[in-house]
């Protein structure tokens, strides 16, 4: 996961415009949170908090998985919760145009803006 792209408002757009691959958004998140992968596939979640080890002891795949995603947005401090619309003007998705896939990449990126705000990186 060394070559993740960095962590900056370009990526965070990205994210939302789909335009990076649903397996790099949860690298990033992965990243944050503390997750590591050995050259062998193997994962190390000796830096991850225990709220999250316990429950993930694997990371887990925040597009696919609804309860990942859900204790994501709740692990988001309620003062950044619009980060995505107060830093960026990030408007949401139109009605019609959108489905449970790019709400959760839209948590991902909230979750990964809450974490650049609060000096994760």
């Amino acid at each position: 996961m060394s070559d993740l792209l960095p962590l900056t408002i370009e990526t965070i757009w990205a994210i939302l415009n789909e335009e990076i691959d649903d397996a790099t958004v949860n690298q990033l998140v992965w990243q944050c949170l503390g997750y590591r992968c050995d050259g062998n596939g193997m994962w190390n979640n000796a830096h991850v908090p225990e709220e999250w080890r316990e429950e993930y002891p694997q990371p887990p795949d925040f597009i696919e998985s609804r309860p990942a995603t859900v204790k994501l947005t709740r692990s988001i401090p309620q003062e950044n919760k619009q980060l995505l619309k107060e830093k960026l003007g990030f408007k949401g998705y139109k009605i019609g145009e959108f489905g449970p896939r790019q709400t959760r990449r839209a948590t991902a990126a909230n979750w990964l803006m809450s974490y650049m705000v609060d000096g994760g990186c």
